[in-house]
């Protein structure tokens, strides 16, 4: 495929990073000379200086036979133009835009973004996306990472092996025998910062950060396997009022029965707004660094804080005083991915990456063939892909063992109507079936012909 990406950032970077890698011809467009050097240096990709939504930069970058644009820059703006003249000028098929400001996402707006007025295909917002996210993680405590799958059948979990973990030093081929009727497959550890594609006789190691897929009504189990029962947090601090943390508010009164959150932010303005929001939510306008004010939230009977503020060292603080001052757990916001392995030793419990969250959310609509769902993991190191079985697809009527799999690839579940079934050696492959599978980046290429849609399907 041909990619034109409008905006050289975090996102940007790692997008054109990902779809280079696979072979992509990925141009990279951004107004600044420095991170347009940095793209150039680093990755195997086309990058000049220019503004996206110009024609001209446009058909330099070769909008003219483009299979798609991606417009990731810091202005909403400029992003829609750029899907709106590569629609109009260049006739690109799919236009991707960020679009933060969420006047643009009112409901009461919603022909705006039809064919006839800007046609843009997909609408990514961050803040929307990071608040789904971050509640995900609270439903399930113990978890970093929690990704419901097969219309809510599986599940992904990311747990964090710690000293009293019960299958530390187990060969994983033994989990079978030990727990012989729980669901569950490893597909992904990250150790030191490295991703890892377990064998089966691959041990645990105390620090691992690992992936599985499992059956959900096995979810509460397996967590306890790997030495995680912490319970549910019924009291809630948000530090931070902005866009994600009145998302979440929302999403906490709407959808968390039982759950009560309060808001601390700085702004006295923006915690009017805030406050005027939302229904049930309280709202403190101070310091999220200042212990009276974390006193007045109620800091020592809560058991989770949620650091969303726009600063990283302001999230990080939050979330180790009010861990000091009693609060069972921390879920941090953290843009800057060098901190992320130093917080979690500080005793951050959860780190989230809005990055890593926008480029998985981004993907979901770049991959071909009848993929349904992607989300990166370990940091670009694979993917988690949900996809589906078609008749002409080359695994139709397999033994997994003859499936001829590409190196890199495991199979973590399989969804077969109503039935979830943990994948074995023997295990046949059949039309329809829903597959989860583990990904790494190398191996996504294949993965994509191997539920490629033929001619002959029609």
């Amino acid at each position: 495929m041909k990619i034109i990406v409008s905006g050289a950032g975090q996102v940007g970077f790692h997008i054109a990073r990902q779809l280079s890698a696979e072979q992509n011809d990925v141009v990279v467009i951004d107004q600044s000379p420095e991170l347009v050097r940095r793209v150039g240096d680093a990755l195997d990709v086309q990058a000049f200086v220019g503004f996206g939504s110009h024609p001209d930069v446009l058909e330099r970058a070769g909008a003219a036979d483009a299979d798609m644009i991606i417009a990731v820059t810091y202005a909403d703006e400029v992003n829609m133009v750029a899907c709106q003249v590569a629609h109009s000028l260049f006739n690109v098929p799919m236009k991707i835009a960020r679009v933060r400001h969420q006047s643009y996402r009112d409901p009461i707006w919603a022909d705006l973004f039809s064919r006839d007025n800007m046609p843009i295909d997909v609408i990514i917002s961050p803040e929307m996306e990071v608040a789904r996210a971050i509640s995900r993680r609270l439903q399930i405590p113990g978890a970093f990472e929690s990704i419901s799958l097969v219309d809510g059948k599986v599940r992904m979990m990311g747990v964090r092996c710690n000293a009293d973990c019960p299958v530390i030093n187990t060969p994983l081929r033994q989990l079978t025998g030990l727990f012989p009727d729980l669901n569950i497959v490893v597909v992904a550890i990250s150790r030191d910062g490295e991703g890892i594609v377990p064998a089966a006789d691959d041990q645990l190691l105390e620090g691992d950060e690992v992936y599985f897929v499992a059956d959900s009504a096995h979810v509460s189990r397996a967590m306890t396997v790997f030495g995680h029962e912490e319970r549910i947090a019924r009291r809630v601090i948000i530090a931070g009022g902005g866009h994600i943390g009145a998302f979440l508010g929302e999403i906490i009164e709407n959808e968390h029965s039982g759950v009560s959150a309060r808001i601390i932010e700085a702004n006295g303005d923006r915690a009017h707004q805030v406050a005027d929001l939302l229904e049930r939510t309280v709202v403190i306008n101070g310091d999220v660094i200042d212990p009276e004010i974390l006193d007045e939230a109620g800091v020592d009977e809560s058991e989770a804080i949620i650091a969303v503020t726009n600063d990283d060292e302001t999230n990080i603080l939050a979330s180790l005083l009010a861990k000091r001052f009693g609060t069972e757990r921390a879920i941090t916001l953290v843009n800057n991915t060098t901190y992320s392995p130093l917080v979690t030793s500080l005793g951050v419990d959860v780190v989230v990456s809005p990055r890593t969250i926008t480029v998985s959310t981004i993907l979901q609509h770049v991959r071909r063939g009848r993929i349904k769902a992607v989300h990166s993991l370990v940091d670009g190191f694979g993917e988690l892909i949900e996809a589906e079985i078609l008749e002409t697809s080359g695994l139709t009527g397999k033994r997994i063992k003859e499936a001829d799999l590409p190196n890199g690839v495991l199979l973590g579940g399989i969804v077969r109507g109503e039935e979830v079934i943990i994948p074995r050696a023997d295990t046949v492959l059949r039309v329809n079936d829903r597959v989860v599978l583990f990904a790494q980046a190398e191996a996504i290429k294949a993965i994509e012909n191997l539920f490629a849609v033929r001619l002959e399907f029609f």
